[in-house]
C-alpha cells in the first residue's frame, strides 16, 4: 500500500487500484490530520470512546473531504463484532448506521462505506468487472465467524461477483508478533478453520499462543477462491505513531477510519 498526505491528513491505499480511481475511491485513515485532543489526537472516527462528539464529526468531515466525497452519502454500521452483513442502498435520515453488523456491501455510485477500527482488521473488497464494493471489520471474533466468507458470499449472492474477480485489501491491524491470545481464540480458529497451522504460533519458552489475523483471513478468502489479496504489513501495536491500537494503549484510544465509494 502507498501513503497519500492531502490537507494534513495521511491515509493508505492500493496502488492496484489506483488506475480505477475514478471508479473506486478509498482511503485507509492514519491517527493524524484531526481536531480531537489528547489521547484521541488527532483524527478520531470513533462516537463511543470518550471524544467530544463536535471533535468527531468534524473529524469525520475531513476524511470525507480528503477522498471528494460525499459526506450526507455516508453509511456506516454499528459495529459489534459479528459476521453479518448489510446491503448498502441508500443512507437513512437521521442517523448514520443501518443496522448492528460488521459488513456492508453496495454497488450504488456516490453512496460512501465508511468503518472505525482499533486492531481489528479492515476487509476492503472491490470488484472491478460488476462495480461492487465492500467494507468489513473482522476481529478475531469476526474472523472466526467467517466474515470474509459471508462479505464473499453476500457479494455473489446480491451482484453476482465471481470470487476470481474480486480484489480484496486486507488492511492495517494487529499483527501476530503482538496479538498473544488465550486458549479460547486457539480453539475457535481451530474449530472454524479445522486448523491452526500457520495462524498461531507458540512461544518456545512458555507455550503462550499468537494469532496471526492476516493469515486467517487470508486463508478464509483462498478457501471461497478469492485469489486477488494485498495484505498491508502495517501493525497498530507496533505502529501507534501512525495508527489508534486498543491493545497497545490500554483501551484509552480512538479509532481511525476505513472508508470506500464507487
Amino acid at each position: 500500500m502507498q501513503a497519500i498526505e492531502r490537507d494534513g491528513l495521511r491515509y493508505y491505499q492500493t496502488a492496484a487500484w489506483a488506475a480505477d480511481w475514478a471508479t473506486v475511491k478509498h482511503g485507509i485513515f492514519t491517527r493524524h490530520g484531526g481536531v480531537s485532543a489528547a489521547p484521541w489526537g488527532s483524527l478520531n472516527v470513533g462516537g463511543t470512546v470518550g471524544d467530544a462528539v463536535a471533535a468527531v464529526r468534524q473529524n469525520h468531515l475531513k476524511m470525507y473531504a480528503a477522498l471528494g466525497v460525499n459526506p450526507a452519502a455516508a453509511v456506516t454500521t454499528w459495529q459489534v463484532h459479528s459476521a453479518d452483513v448489510v446491503l448498502a442502498i441508500t443512507p437513512l435520515h437521521g442517523r448514520r448506521w443501518l443496522a448492528q453488523a460488521d459488513g456492508l456491501i453496495t454497488d450504488k455510485p456516490g453512496l460512501v462505506l465508511a468503518m472505525r477500527y482499533a486492531d481489528c482488521t479492515p476487509l476492503l473488497f472491490y470488484d472491478p468487472v460488476r462495480r461492487a464494493a465492500g467494507l468489513a471489520h473482522a476481529g478475531w471474533r469476526g474472523t472466526v465467524q467467517g466474515m470474509a466468507a459471508r462479505m464473499v458470499q453476500a457479494l455473489q449472492q446480491a451482484y453476482g461477483c465471481r470470487p476470481a474477480d474480486l480484489q480484496v485489501i486486507i488492511g492495517p491491524s494487529i499483527s501476530q508478533a503482538c496479538f498473544q491470545v488465550g486458549e479460547e481464540v486457539v480453539q475457535a480458529l481451530a474449530g472454524y478453520f479445522g486448523t491452526v497451522d500457520g495462524l498461531v504460533r507458540r512461544d518456545p519458552a512458555d507455550g503462550t499462543a499468537y494469532a496471526d489475523l492476516w493469515a486467517a483471513n487470508r486463508l478464509d478468502l483462498e478457501r471461497c477462491g478469492v485469489t486477488q489479496i494485498e495484505i498491508a504489513g502495517l501493525c497498530t501495536m507496533q505502529r501507534t505513531d501512525e495508527f489508534f491500537s486498543h491493545r497497545g494503549e490500554k483501551g484509552r484510544t480512538g479509532r481511525f477510519g476505513a472508508v470506500m465509494a464507487l
